[in-house]
């Protein structure tokens, strides 16, 4: 009876076609509802990359936090003291931090969700499951990675006696969301085109490297105003990731009031409105990859 009405249930299941042309309403409302119904899928498999990223591994999860404190003292000792970066940034240590912590997070979803359809090509090939989780995967794997160096930072500001407790906490949340919706655009539009173009994903490894510099991580966003003006200056400042640092560390580094740092002119409208447009080109980027996936398999 079981198996007569699971048959009955899958006769009766419309043939959609993957990759057919739909509007983008419709069709982005069907896959996201596809996905929350594999939902128990998604966490499995942000379970996995977790576990294979940390396999026979003594130390696991630590590992996790040896890149970016690796990171941390080059940059504090060969930036800060010897290339006098530091001068007149108070808690340069806590500085660099949380921009690393913000970059880390774009960058691990950006690169974990280019190689995810590549990475689960057996079992893509093998049954079919909305391809939109592996990409989804990766961002919940580079969250849980964040949250273990975003505790990280918040106790080295405890240790330094300059625990974030002001009013700039409400650009926390703005910053954050604004790297989630423009890393995993890019991350679905990348993760599609790596199939058909394994480039891609050596491509977005150098990519990654320029946008480390490119943002204020190891100098202040005050530098870069004596040196760029005009329409450089807007690009730059515009950049996603360049407000979602400024906005984190506005959020938590605590700076000398005798030595202000100067942060872009409506700073919170700019990330707002970089949030709202990443929500478009996320529809757009989802849209994209449902065009591509349909052969998927075949490029496999």
């Amino acid at each position: 009876m079981v198996d007569q009405a699971r048959m009955t249930a899958l006769a009766n299941e419309p043939l959609v076609v993957i990759g057919a042309p739909t509007s983008a309403f419709r069709g982005t409302w069907r896959e996201l509802r596809d996905v929350f119904r594999q939902r128990e899928m998604l966490g499995m498999l942000i379970r996995r990359d977790l576990k294979a990223r940390y396999k026979d591994s003594a130390l696991g999860f630590v590992w996790t936090l040896v890149r970016p404190l690796t990171q941390l003292l080059i940059y504090y000792f060969v930036m800060g003291q010897i290339l006098n970066a530091a001068r007149g940034i108070d808690n340069f240590a806590i500085y660099v931090f949380t921009g690393l912590t913000a970059y880390t997070l774009f960058s691990e979803i950006v690169a974990g969700s280019t190689g995810s359809i590549v990475g689960n090509s057996g079992l893509i090939k093998k049954v079919y499951v909305p391809r939109e989780v592996f990409p989804l995967a990766s961002v919940g794997a580079a969250l849980v990675n964040f949250s273990i160096q975003f505790g990280i930072l918040l106790v080295a500001t405890l240790v330094l006696g300059a625990f974030p407790l002001h009013a700039g906490l409400v650009y926390l949340i703005p910053s954050l969301l604004v790297i989630l919706v423009y890393g995993s655009a890019i991350g679905l539009v990348l993760s599609a085109l790596n199939v058909y173009l394994r480039d891609v994903q050596f491509v977005i490894d150098v990519g990654l490297m320029v946008l480390l510099w490119a943002s204020p991580i190891v100098y202040s966003y005050t530098m870069v105003q004596d040196r760029l003006h005009g329409v450089l200056l807007s690009i730059y400042t515009n950049n996603p990731l360049t407000l979602s640092v400024l906005g984190l560390q506005n959020a938590v580094w605590i700076h000398n009031s005798e030595n202000p740092i100067v942060y872009p002119d409506h700073l919170m409208l700019r990330l707002l409105i970089a949030f709202v447009i990443g929500l478009f080109l996320l529809l757009g980027a989802q849209r994209v990859f449902s065009r591509l996936q349909g052969n998927f398999a075949q490029e496999l």
